[in-house]
């Protein structure tokens, strides 16, 4: 299995372990040089958009990878992070309506979190 397949499982195990709402999973590696996989998720409120955070970082961490960047903080209802190979956007559902990442990545090839 490739490295950032790997990761995208690894990320999606967390994020479910932390109650996260409705995970996708977006492979972009056709259309973009940016990552070859974005996750999105949706938190009910800061505390739990954290808690997902850290759990991402913890889990990851224990195979090796390191998030090269977040952006956002604790406060933050949209929080993004980057693992170069896969991106983690964790949003409120305010914002993940708002920006709709799903229907700007239209292009890109929708993987169930099962198919991981």
């Amino acid at each position: 299995m490739n490295v950032s397949r790997e990761m995208a499982k690894i990320a999606c195990h967390a994020l479910s372990e932390k109650k996260a709402e409705d995970v996708r999973v977006i492979e972009i590696s056709e259309i973009s040089p940016v990552a070859d996989y974005f996750i999105i998720a949706t938190g009910d409120n800061t505390n739990q958009i954290q808690a997902m955070v850290d759990a991402v970082e913890e889990e990851l961490g224990k195979e090796g990878h390191s998030v090269k960047q977040i952006e956002g903080n604790r406060n933050s209802s949209w929080i993004l992070m980057d693992y170069r190979d896969i991106i983690v956007h964790i949003f409120s559902k305010e914002d993940r309506l708002f920006y709709n990442l799903e229907r700007i990545w239209t292009d890109g090839k929708k993987i169930s979190v099962e198919e991981l």
